[in-house]
């Protein structure tokens, strides 16, 4: 499968299969959509016809040209078949019952009122509560005992918000930081906050153990004081900002994300990225609003093609940083072309429901956080572990070849199916597909691509 596209002055060709990226001209760009169905004669005549007014494109090097094109195909690199169906399913299947991360939900509560969040406040659809020690251990034990010879395991603190179960937190990791020498294990932490709470203490307990830090600000005062808000009501931008400013400094700039969430109010989310970038956040991340259609932060069909101009204007106005000497980076446009994730992986997805699992206060199992308080999706506990087996081989099947729709996607190896908590809140199945989120997705990696190819001109150039 081939994805042609054009975008900030380059013709690229991506061979979805073996992953190569072409970068040419668009007499090349023209000969290569009809290659696969018509005659070499006849591409001469229509490419001779079209480019009439140009003396340097003859039958002789057009001739050339669908040499080149027949090479690359010949390689392996354009035209590839699909041949990575019947490995779909193996991944999940070789890696057995292993888990190898979870996210901890110390707080099933939270300081801030915010409209749109999908866990209601940090309830998730049920009671207040905050993870006891005790249940907490058991959690890291659980992912021990079921980490097989796996050495690095990861935990993410998550809400609600955390910093306000924050003695259980220090607790939880020093009790890991004891069990990895006896276990041969490595545990990394992150931790998801939305700021209120950051003192001295957080920073520097924070910055010796948590791998990454994640801030959720969304930009703007503005936009951020609309949705994110205490119970009285009041924003919490003012409040939130230096604290961020003062967090990240200390840690020295690096293993961060600031993370928002664009909405109907906000769909010009790249003013909200600058903004951030003004305030000398460099490491960010902006997230569509995932909640119900008729939810007045929803984003319409007008919103979307709105979205994917902004993603565009943010990736030039990127790679204009860079070239100014300074950068930042915005997470979904990290893309490795030469040494990513290997193809069983990007064929097999995140792996929520098998290898990474949600943890409630009360040490229920869920696949992942955006599943927590939905009944019907609790995997079991972390004392008797994975009882719902047949959820589990559920999630297990979910890959990039699990729905018909995703069968002529070009996108589908990037994305891996997509996400199933997005698919089954779309579609009330996590087999179903997010159809604004796929648009939204590859309209991403069409951008990430093309600064790719923008980077290896300007090396090429240097």
């Amino acid at each position: 499968m081939v994805h042609q596209y054009q975008l900030n002055g380059y013709n690229i060709v991506l061979d979805t299969c073996s992953g190569a990226v072409h970068v040419v001209d668009e007499v090349a760009y023209d000969i290569i959509a009809m290659f696969e169905s018509h005659t070499q004669e006849e591409i001469v005549a229509a490419m001779l016809e079209k480019y009439q007014d140009r003396d340097d494109v003859t039958a002789e090097e057009l001739r050339a040209c669908i040499g080149d094109v027949q090479a690359l195909k010949d390689a392996g690199q354009l035209f590839t078949p699909d041949t990575f169906a019947d490995m779909a399913g193996t991944f999940k299947e070789r890696s057995g019952d292993v888990v190898k991360a979870l996210c901890l939900h110390v707080a099933h509560t939270c300081n801030l009122n915010c409209s749109y969040c999908f866990a209601s406040q940090g309830k998730y659809h049920g009671d207040r509560a905050l993870m006891s020690f005790e249940v907490g251990k058991r959690a890291l034990d659980f992912l021990i005992e079921h980490s097989g010879t796996r050495t690095n395991l990861e935990v993410d603190f998550f809400g609600g918000e955390p910093l306000m179960n924050w003695d259980v937190v220090k607790q939880l990791v020093e009790y890991a930081r004891t069990q990895e020498e006896p276990h041969h294990k490595k545990f990394r932490f992150t931790l998801t906050t939305n700021g209120m709470l950051i003192d001295d203490d957080v920073i520097g307990f924070a910055n010796r153990e948590m791998s990454n830090v994640v801030l959720s600000l969304d930009g703007r005062k503005e936009i951020h004081d609309r949705l994110r808000v205490d119970y009285a009501g009041n924003g919490s931008y003012d409040r939130i900002v230096p604290k961020f400013q003062k967090l990240v400094e200390a840690r020295g700039g690096r293993n961060y994300y600031m993370r928002g969430t664009f909405t109907h109010a906000n769909p010009d989310f790249t003013n909200d990225v600058f903004h951030m970038a003004d305030l000398g956040f460099t490491e960010l991340s902006m997230e569509p609003v995932v909640c119900a259609p008729d939810d007045p932060a929803a984003l319409t069909p007008e919103d979307l093609e709105i979205v994917k101009e902004q993603y565009e204007i943010l990736a030039k106005d990127m790679l204009r940083r860079e070239r100014e000497g300074r950068p930042i980076t915005f997470y979904h446009y990290m893309l490795d072309l030469t040494g990513g994730p290997c193809i069983y992986k990007r064929i097999s997805g995140c792996g929520s429901g098998t290898e990474y699992m949600a943890v409630t206060p009360w040490g229920d199992l869920y696949p992942c956080h955006q599943f927590v308080g939905e009944e019907a999706y609790k995997l079991g506990d972390i004392w008797n572990g994975v009882t719902n087996t047949a959820l589990r081989d559920e999630f297990r099947a979910c890959n990039a070849y699990a729905r018909p729709e995703c069968a002529d996607c070009w996108a589908k190896l990037y994305c891996s199916g997509g996400c199933a908590a997005n698919a089954y809140h779309a579609t009330g199945s996590i087999r179903g597909v997010y159809e604004a989120g796929c648009e939204l997705f590859r309209k991403r990696i069409e951008c990430a691509i093309m600064m790719k190819a923008a980077e290896e001109a300007a090396e090429e150039e240097a």
